[in-house]
């Protein structure tokens, strides 16, 4: 019967059933090509758009003073179940520092032909130094390529993500960070609910507390709560 059970799964998700598309029609570049180099010529096809908590390619955050928020712990590297970050930490100069911290992180590389995405290095970050931005999208032609340095994960003067060549990036795909999410959000208790449990941020200042998870099946709920009554 699970054989049977996985079709009616697929079947349900078809459109001619009724089913939500999760993808939109594309056009392979034939439609910029189409286009040509016209003033409104469409560069990209269209995208659904992507959840809140997506896990996509990791930035190195800054405070708004333009530290560095990484102290070069390590703990990201050692909780990180594909070993594919590498980090090494380094002192301070008492004159110039880079991060507040007596250490910083000097190395910081992330291979992402092994990265699978987790989020558990954000979420072992004391600093909330690493977090995940919304882009999936590499088109890496080399390995090299493939390994991203500390110079092109640390945020830029703004506060934004390096765009990098390779990367399709869209609007919105820096706006809330998985990080964000995690330190803001109120984990099942109703007592930490709009409290902010973030620190400033170059380009962002202090972002606002998450909201509550909306009422989505109101009358499932009702349903549920008459249950337990009886």
């Amino acid at each position: 019967m699970g054989y049977f059970e996985g079709f009616a799964v697929t079947m349900r998700q078809h459109r001619l059933f009724g089913g939500k598309r999760v993808t939109t029609e594309y056009s392979g570049g034939r439609k910029a090509k189409r286009e040509g180099k016209s003033e409104n010529a469409v560069k990209h096809d269209e995208k659904v758009a992507k959840p809140e908590r997506l896990h996509g390619r990791h930035v190195l955050n800054r405070y708004e003073d333009g530290m560095e928020k990484c102290i070069g712990c390590e703990l990201c590297a050692g909780v990180c179940p594909a070993n594919c970050i590498h980090v090494r930490g380094a002192d301070n100069d008492p004159v110039n520092p880079t991060s507040p911290g007596e250490r910083f992180g000097w190395i910081y590389e992330i291979n992402y032909l092994r990265c699978i995405h987790c989020d558990l290095c954000v979420e072992a970050c004391p600093t909330e130094a690493i977090t995940e931005s919304k882009l999936f999208e590499f088109s890496f032609t080399n390995r090299k390529d493939a390994i991203y340095t500390k110079a092109e994960l640390v945020v830029d003067d703004e506060g934004k993500p390096q765009n990098l060549p390779w990367e399709d990036w869209r609007d919105g795909d820096d706006e809330h960070t998985s990080g964000w999410m995690r330190a803001t959000s109120p984990s099942g208790d109703a007592a930490f609910e709009g409290e902010v449990g973030w620190s400033n941020e170059l380009g962002h200042g202090t972002r606002a507390p998450e909201v509550g998870q909306p009422e989505r099946d109101a009358s499932t709920r009702e349903t549920s709560v008459r249950i337990v009554e009886r």
